[in-house]
């Protein structure tokens, strides 16, 4: 018997403990449903940024327009944590998980988990090397979001030496990514003189950047792994003088945009979790319905600057 060939099941409405949440429609079959009951799905998201929040936000919506159960519950950027969502979820008999994985690392064990219980795992933003264990992926390209932003600084700075720095997110799975496209990705002659961690967190990111800027007043540019952590840069930046440090980020959100728009970022990587969230439960349902879907399926991305702000995808639901 395949992994992926489980029956459907109706589940109980009823939750214990308050790791979980669950949303969606009822037990009629809806249009990713199949044999006469919903689909029931378990999502487990790795943190609480605004990526996160929206993620949820576009799983939850199109999983009640596919008449599927959903539990949800947050990993809070913890891989034991998200293990133990994972045993909840299992615990939960859901026919299929998609998982925002706090840290690429920590899925091996994840997945051993759930493949133990019959359950497969779909997974959102990353994919396993061997993915002959998870029933698919939606996926961004990371490392060519980092080189998006590396490509507007090489271009920017136009062969002349300049001094880069970078605020990473919280190590692991995405900043790692991001960072490493956009580190390998610059020319010779921009030079990373700090790369420190921000944890996706403003506040913490404007102390990065506070002590960024006393270190290298000679600072010209800032790659932020996200845009809550950039507004803390922008804000640390134009505290301390250097309002002529230029910020190239990632996300693509409403503030992002208004931000490019003003001059307050030069760049932002648009990644819309309103798209991956869509992809996701769409993809995890065909796939479990066995139709015709990509395993792994790419999610868009596009560079935005002042020059195609028209351009840019709608990034929450």
């Amino acid at each position: 018997m395949s992994l992926f060939a489980r029956p459907r099941r109706a589940l109980a409405v009823s939750v214990v403990g308050t790791t979980l949440v669950l949303t969606g429609c009822g037990s009629q079959s809806g249009s990713g449903g199949s044999g006469g009951g919903s689909i029931s799905l378990g999502f487990v998201n790795g943190a609480d940024t605004e990526f996160h929040t929206c993620l949820q936000k576009s799983i939850e919506q199109t999983a009640e327009k596919d008449d599927a159960k959903l539990y949800t519950a947050n990993s809070h950027q913890n891989p034991g944590t998200e293990l133990s969502n994972i045993e909840d979820m299992i615990s939960r008999n859901v026919d299929a998980l998609i998982v925002q994985t706090v840290n690429v690392d920590s899925l091996k064990g994840d997945i051993a988990k759930a493949k133990a219980a019959r359950i497969p795992i779909f997974l959102t933003s990353v994919a396993t090397d061997d993915t002959a264990d998870i029933l698919g992926a939606v996926v961004v390209d990371l490392e060519k979001v980092g080189q998006l932003d590396a490509g507007w600084v090489a271009d920017d700075a136009g062969g002349e030496s300049v001094q880069v720095g970078v605020i990473a997110g919280a190590p692991g799975a995405a900043s790692d990514l991001l960072v490493g496209g956009f580190t390998k990705a610059l020319p010779s002659n921009a030079e990373v003189v700090a790369n420190q961690p921000g944890m996706f967190n403003a506040a913490k990111a404007q102390d990065v950047a506070e002590n960024m800027i006393q270190a290298h007043p000679g600072l010209e540019y800032a790659f932020v792994a996200n845009e809550e952590m950039a507004f803390g840069a922008r804000k640390a930046f134009d505290a301390a003088g250097a309002k002529d440090v230029k910020i190239v980020t990632v996300n693509g959100t409403d503030e992002g945009l208004a931000a490019v728009k003003a001059g307050r970022f030069s760049a932002t990587a648009a990644n819309s979790a309103l798209t991956i969230g869509q992809m996701a439960v769409t993809n995890a349902v065909g796939l479990l319905d066995k139709k015709k879907v990509t395993k792994v399926a790419h999610a868009p991305i596009l560079l935005v600057t002042k020059d195609n702000l028209n351009m840019a995808p709608q990034y929450c639901p």
